[in-house]
């Protein structure tokens, strides 16, 4: 069971994709059911069976599509016709974007352990326990209540665990349902890279109408994504992508959108899911329009960015007050930090002065759309002072808990008003339990931090509310109490130490808008296609960071993994559907060689903000998007690049200008656009210029 259907566990009659899941095998060890599964053989029958469905072209011919829910579906804004006629220029033009797999370093595990009363106890490693819950129950014929699903903290998640651990953990459960002993199942990494889905690959068409001074009046896009075999998360995709597509002032955009069935493995829910692509769109035909017009494409962009006005237009509902529209102030106070105008113009004479190595930089702002949902947290006080916390998020990695434990002691201190107290020590925050706290929901989306401390917050004031009138007649009767003796006496006095919350956004607020800008700095080498980092600058605005060193590690590493999004990682299948990226031999992360040589990041505290969480905004998922800055600079050093391969006799006579560069912009891709015969062009010229001049 998906959020928007069903998908079989195992295959029976028919096997719709490659690497569908067959079966499974259990042994004493993980050795003898490898060797087992290994050794299986499969006959497949392939009479009257239809050719498979492995692309969106092959989808639209076929019309194989999913529905997405009208209450999902994005809106338009304003009139395209009239855009167009408005515009002095016209482009028509596509762009392809691959998929991306989530690499966490703890692969699909779980394990399942049989109960009395016909039970099932099961630790999985998932974003949703609660879900996980759900199917289980479904699958083995059990009431919820039979089911416990326990979640301590994930490996690694990025969305990968939150759909796609479900079928990992219905099938421990099944297993050990059946042999009435535990089980516990892990996918070696080839595996699971082999059934993960990963991110949405997508083919965008559009059509945008300019000035001549680069204001955009109107845009179209056609979009087709490729959302695999079943729903999963596919139906939220468009409402994702054109939310953040809609970062810039189109004057009018409309769009056609399709979400495709096709006989892949199910895409779901990756860090940022639709909106790194979205964002993307957006520069990229922000940077054709800038290259019709021989501009640079800063100056497009800062044309284009939104006035408070227009931002209430495209983004109705979560733009929020004037003062919290901080994007132009930080895409101006990026440019004086980074030193943006005078380094573009000493790259500009770096460019000059080397022919083999050419440099690019761009200044990338985002505007991402966030929302709130309901979230559970309980709060209880053991007797010898010890505080036990429970939330709905999970821990991945992201400092959840860390923010959730500050958040216990800062409200909890509130009994104190001089401060005296730090409770911190005191603080556990112990494993999401679905029959300890129920309603737990999913932990994505960047902002399940944010509403499990308003949860949590909620929970300690009531239990201040209880103690505080018990605090003030021990200080009447002693002086200063210390919160163990505090305790100690409202355990005496039977005082109820235990509050539960479940925190729900008010629906005004539960929407509201990330803002944050990159300066990236690359250098590329002629002769090999590789790409270096030289430097990168962010500038991202998180409101008043409930912890500034977790918010910090949250933009680095979103960034980095963006890096690998839109640099490294190919994760391709090959004519029969079936994924060959299955390692780390033919699939590259981004590691420590291939981050920004000098990384600066500025958490901006932008004030006060009254429908936030103690004035916090999210930072998980938005400040990937900003590491398109990266591949937007590749593309300005190609272009240097191939202005003087032309130069010399390359692209036989074509327009060096106009080019696509992929996604990802390996270092083959780059290669290819700088000329694979670059050295060879350049050596024909050197002798054609030497022979003319001896002629003479």
């Amino acid at each position: 069971m998906s959020m928007f259907g069903t998908e079989p566990l195992f295959a029976d009659d028919l096997t719709e994709f490659a690497g569908q899941p067959l079966g499974l095998v259990i042994a004493e060890t993980q050795r003898f059911a490898n060797m087992v599964a290994n050794r299986a053989v499969v006959n497949y029958e392939t009479e009257a069976i239809e050719t498979p469905i492995l692309t969106v072209e092959d989808a639209v011919r076929r019309s194989s599509f999913f529905e997405v829910p009208s209450f999902l579906f994005p809106k338009q804004v304003g009139d395209f016709s009239k855009g167009m006629a408005e515009a002095d220029h016209k482009i028509v033009s596509e762009i392809k974007l691959g998929s991306q797999y989530y690499f966490y370093m703890e692969t699909q595990t779980a394990l399942a352990i049989p109960d009395e009363d016909d039970c099932m106890v099961v630790y999985s490693s998932s974003q949703c326990p609660e879900n996980v819950q759900i199917v289980i129950a479904r699958c083995l014929g059990i009431p919820q209540n039979n089911v416990r699903v326990i979640t301590r903290r994930v490996g690694g998640g990025f969305g990968g665990k939150a759909l796609r651990s479900i079928p990992v953990s219905t099938a421990c459960a099944l297993a050990a349902y059946k042999l009435r002993r535990p089980v516990r199942v892990y996918l070696d990494r080839k595996t699971d890279m082999i059934m993960a889905g990963g991110r949405h690959p997508m083919k965008v068409n559009y059509s945008v109408g300019f000035k001549s001074d680069g204001k955009i009046t109107a845009l179209h896009i056609d979009l087709l994504i490729n959302a695999g075999i079943s729903e999963d998360v596919s139906p939220i995709m468009p409402h994702n992508i054109i939310g953040a597509l809609k970062k810039y002032d189109w004057g009018a955009l409309s769009f056609d959108i399709k979400v495709c069935k096709t006989n892949l493995p199910s895409k779901s829910a990756m860090r940022g899911p639709g909106e790194v692509q979205g964002s993307f769109i957006a520069d990229a035909i922000l940077e054709h329009v800038a290259s019709f017009l021989f501009v640079n494409a800063d100056i497009v962009r800062k044309k284009n960015l939104h006035t408070y006005e227009s931002l209430r237009l495209f983004y109705e509902g979560s733009a929020g007050e004037p003062v919290e529209y901080t994007l132009p102030s930080i895409f101006d106070k990026l440019a004086s930090s980074s030193s943006f105008v005078h380094r573009v113009e000493m790259i500009k004479q770096f460019n000059i002065i080397n022919k083999w190595r050419k440099r690019g930089i761009s200044r990338v702002p985002i505007v991402h759309q966030v929302t709130l949902r309901p979230t559970p947290g309980k709060v209880s006080v053991l007797s010898d002072g010890s505080i036990v916390v429970e939330v709905g998020g999970i821990e991945l990695g992201q400092g959840l808990w860390t923010k959730v434990k500050q958040m216990t002691a800062f409200a909890l201190g509130w009994l104190w008003s001089d401060g005296s107290h730090n409770l911190l020590e005191k603080v556990r925050v112990i494993q999401a339990d679905t029959l300890s706290l129920i309603q737990g929901g999913f932990t994505a989306g960047s902002t399940t931090s944010e509403s499990s401390c308003e949860a949590v917050r909620l929970s300690c004031n009531v239990l201040v509310e209880r103690l505080l009138p018990l605090k003030k007649r021990l200080e009447e009767q002693m002086g200063s109490v210390s919160w163990d003796t505090l305790i100690q006496q409202a355990s005496l006095e039977a005082v109820n130490l235990s509050s539960s919350t479940h925190w729900a956004p008010e629906f005004s607020s539960m929407n509201y808008l990330n803002y944050g800008v990159a300066v990236s700095e690359v250098e590329i080498d002629l002769l090999t296609g590789a790409t270096e980092i030289l430097r990168t600058d962010i500038i991202y605005d998180c409101g008043q960071s409930l912890n500034p060193a977790v918010d910090l590690g949250q933009i680095e590493g979103a960034f980095v993994q963006g890096i690998g999004f839109f640099i490294h990682e190919e994760y391709l299948s090959n004519s029969e559907g079936l994924v060959v990226s299955d390692g780390t031999w033919n699939y590259k992360v981004p590691t420590v060689d291939t981050i920004p040589r000098q990384f600066n990041v500025e958490v901006l505290n932008s004030g006060h903000h009254k429908e936030r969480v103690l004035s916090s905004k999210a930072s998980g998922e938005p400040p990937l998007l900003l590491a398109s800055s990266i591949h937007c600079a590749t593309r300005e050093a190609i272009r240097e690049a191939r202005k003087e391969f032309a130069s010399y006799g390359g692209f036989e006579g074509s327009s060096p200008t106009p080019f696509h560069l992929e996604v990802p912009a390996t270092m083959p891709v780059v290669k290819e656009l700088c000329g694979l015969d670059n050295v060879e062009k350049y050596l024909e010229s050197l002798i054609s210029s030497h022979s003319t001049g001896n002629g003479s």
